[in-house]
């Protein structure tokens, strides 16, 4: 069995991982890049694979950075079947449609900048049509289900407690000296989140490839957070102003509004108007709704309480440009949760373009800003940043919280690779370097592990 690494092998995003075995070729996700100047040119660049010679994909999860490439894969001659959990089957086409109408969106207004210098006009990564094309190719499967996708080679998906139909893939062929098993964490959240089940512990492997995304920190106490949060709601209130919530369409946006059911009263939500703008939002409700087998115990007893997340009585779902442009001529009593969750795309941007200079504004972060992008810029402290090229002014009050990441921390992927009984050699992905070489000797000396760290275009045959 080889394994080679394209993507998010020292960066977050970008996932993409190449497995050969028992003579076939095997993709494991094929995500977009989401940071970065150079962004654009490398999402476009040509694959470094040979398309005509892959024979299957399996995807972890719905999450941009690691389905964000398919429709460009299918563009480009792949016609094989690609393997996904069924709500993840589900978020995808959600996700792909709009990333679909965003690069469209992109492009037009790119080509009129290029036509007035006489430029010739760009064409999008792909379009909606390339997405109608590439769903036809998912074949959605249960976890825990075992998977024969060809004669020695099979897969089973267990639950990664990340998003909804997130997956961890166990992945075994039957070599001429035995049989081989690789362990690919997907995106591995930690234990207690809200509506998701924890993630599923697998005992056994003889490689594992393992995220690392928080591999050098330890995330806030949950419930200290929470606390936190309940202290920013409440005081803006008192004050006045309007708060911002860059949130990843899926996941985070969904357990965002599960907290505000759950504290409604306490943080004084009533006295603001929610908005949810995005364009995705009721699609994605839908798709949670659709999937309720999924959810903790404790989440399926939210779903039928007094106050639903996605039915709260001061709620406002936003589709139309029209609606998103006009909430920036409100100048308090608004808690808006926008896409895209790094800031580095969407309608968040507007707002923060819009806002940003207030000093009534405050912007809080629920998540991992990735260097390169918008968000990182604030977080690390930014006096000015440029939105549409123009430069603004940061006046407003920026609030970090740990605690409601949809990745486990360093103490959470560490006992998670634990449960392997015998040790398996770990390669790290899905982190950016100070963090993987943190939590690479954080697992040599808990575990005595071997641990690599993957770089682009490096192989590993076991």
């Amino acid at each position: 069995m080889k394994l080679t690494f394209f993507g998010a092998a020292g960066e977050v995003t970008g996932s993409c991982h190449l497995v050969e075995a028992a003579g076939k070729r095997i993709l494991l996700d094929c995500g977009m890049i989401q940071s970065g100047r150079d962004q654009d040119k490398r999402n476009a660049a040509k694959f470094d694979f040979d398309l005509n010679r892959l024979d299957a994909m399996i995807l972890s999860h719905a999450h941009i950075d690691h389905v964000g490439r398919l429709p460009l894969l299918r563009k480009r001659g792949y016609r094989g079947p690609i393997y996904t959990q069924r709500a993840t089957r589900d978020l995808s086409k959600i996700m792909l449609e709009d990333s679909a109408r965003l690069a469209a969106a992109d492009i037009e207004y790119e080509n009129r900048r290029r036509a007035r210098r006489g430029l010739k006009a760009l064409e999008p990564l792909y379009d909606e049509g390339d997405v109608d094309d590439v769903l036809r190719q998912f074949k959605g499967v249960d976890y825990d289900q075992s998977i024969e996708l060809f004669p020695g080679v099979r897969f089973r998906l267990r639950d990664a407690g990340h998003i909804i139909g997130a997956a961890i893939v166990e992945l075994w062929a039957d070599e001429d000296d035995g049989t081989r098993k690789l362990v690919f964490s997907g995106d591995i959240g930690p234990k207690g989140t809200p509506i998701l089940r924890d993630p599923s512990t697998v005992d056994e492997a003889d490689l594992v490839m393992l995220e690392s995304t928080y591999g050098d920190r330890l995330h806030r106490d949950r419930e200290n957070t929470l606390v936190e949060l309940g202290e920013i709601f409440r005081s803006v209130a008192q004050s006045g102003g309007n708060i911002l919530i860059p949130a990843f369409a899926v996941g985070r946006t969904q357990e965002i509004l599960y907290q505000f059911a759950q504290h409604f009263d306490e943080w004084q939500l009533k006295h603001f108007r929610i908005v949810l703008d995005s364009p995705m939002a009721s699609k994605v409700v839908k798709v949670y709704d659709d999937h309720q087998e999924l959810f903790d115990e404790e989440a399926k007893r939210v779903w039928r309480g007094r106050v639903h997340p996605f039915r709260l009585p001061n709620l406002q779902l936003v589709a139309n440009l029209q609606e998103s442009m006009a909430l920036n001529r409100v100048g308090s009593g608004l808690i808006i949760i926008a896409g895209s969750g790094m800031c580095n795309g969407g309608r968040i941007r507007h707002h923060l373009k819009h806002q940003l200079w207030r000093n009534s504004t405050h912007v809080i972060f629920p998540g991992y800003q990735a260097a390169g992008t918008l968000g990182r810029e604030l977080v690390d402290g930014a006096k000015f940043v440029k939105i549409f090229g123009e430069q603004i002014k940061v006046n407003a009050t920026l609030h970090t919280v740990g605690g409601l990441s949809a990745h486990a921390d360093q103490a959470g992927l560490s006992e998670w690779y634990g449960a392997f009984r015998n040790r398996p050699p770990v390669w790290l992905v899905h982190g950016e370097d100070k963090a993987r070489e943190v939590f690479a000797e954080k697992l040599r000396q808990d575990f005595g592990a071997t641990v690599q760290l993957a770089r682009p275009g490096e192989s590993v045959v076991f």
